[in-house]
């Protein structure tokens, strides 16, 4: 009879994880890794357009100069 606490907190212990394991889908993703992919392309973008920026601007000047006249 005493240990009928240990094996009801045994019991609730297992039922509580398996109830866990159900609703943590397996491909549910990795929030932390699509954080760090989702940063990494935003500054790669701001390196490109820090680098090509003058160049861009100067092709749509001539390009724009060109419609106007």
């Amino acid at each position: 009879m005493k240990n009928v606490g240990i094996r009801c907190a045994v019991l609730f212990l297992t039922l509580a994880d398996s109830r866990r394991m159900a609703n943590d889908h397996p491909e549910r993703g990795d929030v932390p890794g699509w954080v760090m992919i989702t940063l990494m392309s935003a500054v790669l973008v701001a390196a490109l357009l820090a680098l090509a920026g003058p160049a861009l601007e100067s092709m749509f000047n001539q390009a724009m100069d060109k419609v106007g006249s």
